[in-house]
């Protein structure tokens, strides 16, 4: 939930909680913590190798409303367990990492761990409404800093199982880019007039004739231009026909979706204005420009307006081959964990805090190892969000895994046995 004032009351309660629940993150020498615009978090836990590039993981507080009556198992707020799991909403999004990192490095401190290569956690609190407040303002004290990151790791993909028709198996994708997003406002204007007498076109008419073409002619599949293909390279041995669902259609292209349609006030009159809305999520061999180009074309109609409303590029793709530190050390803290797993990297369809981290790290990957079984890609902004306390457990344990294997200072030759780092 997002609050828009903060009492000295309010913080010292937040102070409290944080505390209670983490009380050697909050009282450790070691571990350097500020209040980023109000409501986000950043800590510095430096490293004892100052040569060390150090890395940041990411994760965000915020969430999406919930409503109880809309047919939740158990209240949204409630954090309740029922047969193994615990429902609430953000326990897939994304307090699950909030907490797992947390945990992690409560645990770790419990330990008397101190690292050799530093690392930041940033957990912003607005990245349901773009992370404009938080991410962006933790990007700027990063920024003064002087800060560079080898690299940084937010929420994106998961470990999905049985998700993907002809998968065989668990497999883990590790998100190296995002895709562009843009919002379009197509708009008729036509005098208004009495419905007793109707033009031959009218301008909810000529809006949905033209919204009709942008469904009817989607964007051309881009299968092998981004990097969607090496997601595949790398499954090769299953074989996958992706466009037969929705889910597997948005790697191939960049989507098309009309959110809104507004026009008419009264039903004996004929609106001078029809507006549409439509959402696109643009494929990493795609740009703005060349999308708002298509759409043009495919409209087709001079009397329909076109307005970009907001929209950015697609993000740059991470790297991910041998020599890559930071996927690699991810996939070797996985493979650790879970040797039944298949690691690939892959594309994230959905966007993320880290996008506004570009000036900081080259590379950027998009994973937590939650696991996402059929029925659970529902549950995302949906009711009766979940999370096992079995894979809780698992994401807490992974993050205490990862923080420890940063601290190599380069990775091995790629020609060794195994993952071993």
């Amino acid at each position: 939930i997002l609050m828009t004032s903060i009492s000295h009351k309010h913080i010292m309660q937040i102070k409290h909680l944080n505390y209670l629940f983490f009380p050697t993150v909050f009282s450790s020498h070691l571990v350097q913590h500020e209040v980023v615009a109000n409501y986000s978090h950043l800590f510095w836990v430096p490293g004892s190798d100052l040569a060390l590039v150090p890395y940041m993981l990411l994760a965000h507080i915020d969430v999406v409303p919930a409503d109880e009556n809309d047919g939740w198992e158990a209240p949204p707020f409630s954090a309740k367990e029922m047969d193994g799991f615990i429902y609430g909403r953000g326990t897939i999004d994304n307090k699950q990492s909030v907490m797992g990192i947390l945990q992690a490095l409560e645990y770790l401190l419990i330990r008397g761990y101190s690292p050799q290569r530093g690392f930041f956690i940033g957990l912003g609190h607005d990245e349901e409404v773009g992370g404009l407040q938080g991410a962006m303002n933790i990007v700027k004290v990063l920024k003064k800093k002087g800060v560079q990151l080898a690299f940084v790791l937010d929420e994106g993909l998961a470990v999905l199982d049985g998700v993907i028709s002809g998968l065989q198996g668990p497999a883990a994708l590790i998100g190296i880019s995002e895709k562009g997003q843009a919002t379009v406002k197509l708009s008729v204007f036509k005098a208004p007039g009495h419905s007793s007498m109707p033009p031959r076109e009218s301008s909810i008419g000529i809006l949905a004739g033209a919204v009709k073409r942008l469904e009817d002619n989607p964007m051309p599949i881009l299968f092998g231009e981004g990097p969607e293909r090496r997601t595949f390279e790398h499954l090769a041995h299953r074989v996958i026909v992706m466009e037969r669902s929705p889910d597997t259609n948005a790697f191939l292209r960049t989507t098309t979706a009309v959110t809104m349609f507004n026009s008419g006030v009264k039903v004996n009159v004929l609106p001078s204005l029809a507006e549409a809305y439509v959402n696109l999520r643009i494929h990493p061999a795609q740009t703005v420009q060349e999308v708002l180009e298509f759409i043009q074309s495919t409209v087709g109609d001079e009397r329909v307006k076109m307005e970009l409303v907001n929209g950015f590029d697609p993000l740059p793709v991470s790297s991910y081959d041998e020599t890559s530190f930071g996927f690699q050390t991810i996939k070797k803290t996985l493979l650790d964990q879970f040797p039944q797993v298949s690691v690939a990297p892959g594309l994230c369809i959905g966007n993320t805090d880290s996008r506004h981290y570009t000036d900081l790290a080259k590379d950027i990957y998009r994973f937590a190892p939650t696991w996402i079984k059929p029925g659970d890609t529902q549950r995302f902004h949906g009711i009766n969000e979940r999370i096992s306390k079995k894979n809780y457990e698992e994401l807490v344990v992974f993050y205490f895994n990862l923080i420890q294997n940063c601290d190599i200072k380069e990775l091995p030759s790629p020609h060794g046995a195994g993952h071993e780092l």
